[in-house]
């Protein structure tokens, strides 16, 4: 992929994601972080280094623009290290992933898998750091659960409209 559409659809996805996302909040357990898509739409051909450091920069700018002292960084550096070793046992021909990951190159399941686990990852990791007390676990798993489907759906309804 054209490095210069890779940093555009990161660009524009970050400032989404400040200006609406981060306003968007239902009941006050929806926070969708929609900024992990540039993560796990980035191409395989890259380094599990490279992988992590492009994590940490994007987890780096998230945290600038939400104050949130590193919880972003780490949380992106976590699934930026999972991203090669579940793609190894969700894709048995990586070969056919010719550098990007999408809908059409893995498959509606093979999909479905890859999102669902790194956005579940992210945001438990995202909102146990914020808790940092296993006295509000029942509260960090209701905003998991919701902000992760949320989430699911938006990189899910990404994925269909741009890879037809």
């Amino acid at each position: 992929m054209d490095w210069t559409k890779q940093l555009g659809r990161y660009i524009l996805i970050m400032v989404l994601q400040v200006l609406l996302f981060d306003r968007l909040q239902l009941w006050g357990v929806c926070h969708p972080y929609i900024y992990i898509l540039c993560l796990l739409m980035m191409p395989i051909t890259l380094t599990h280094t490279a992988d992590m450091i492009i994590g940490a920069a994007v987890g780096l700018v998230m945290d600038i623009c939400c104050n949130s002292l590193g919880i972003h960084m780490a949380s992106c550096i976590l699934i930026m290290f999972i991203r090669p070793f579940l793609l190894g046992l969700i894709v048995n021909d990586k070969d056919r992933l010719n550098e990007q990951i999408c809908l059409k190159a893995l498959g509606p399941e093979a999909m479905i898998k890859y999102v669902v686990i790194l956005v579940l990852i992210h945001h438990l990791t995202v909102f146990s750091l914020a808790a940092w007390s296993w006295s509000y676990i029942g509260f960090v798993l209701l905003e998991t659960l919701v902000s992760s489907t949320v989430t699911i759906l938006v990189i899910m309804g990404y994925n269909a409209l741009r890879y037809k």
